[in-house]
């Protein structure tokens, strides 16, 4: 399985940013919540919003329960390759735990 990294610029938060995303472009938003130690993603294409506010979820496959044809084929899950975290915060975001984008089986 082919594997890429999202870098999330954390000191720019909140940013929106262009990402290719199999042979699509997207536009990703991204926010943090103090309160709750968690991030947000906003997804568009062509400045069309297709989700706002999805919960970044350990080991949880981005869009995946309102998946439609407008989505990315590539599937994005925040993980820890080290085994280490099991949840997604700010002390842990691009440090240990990763946006891996999985592109193919």
């Amino acid at each position: 399985m082919d594997k890429e990294y999202i870098d999330i610029e954390k000191a720019l938060i909140p940013y929106r940013f262009e990402l290719e995303l199999g042979a699509e472009l997207f536009d990703l938003e991204i926010r943090y919540n103090e309160v709750g130690d968690y991030f947000t993603l906003d997804l568009y294409k062509e400045d069309i919003p297709l989700v706002y506010g999805e919960k970044i979820v350990y080991g949880e496959p981005l869009f995946n329960e309102i998946y439609n044809e407008n989505f990315p084929a590539p599937t994005i899950v925040p993980i820890d390759e080290s085994g280490t975290q099991s949840r997604v915060g700010w002390d842990n975001l691009n440090e240990t735990v990763f946006l891996v984008v999985m592109n193919g089986e």
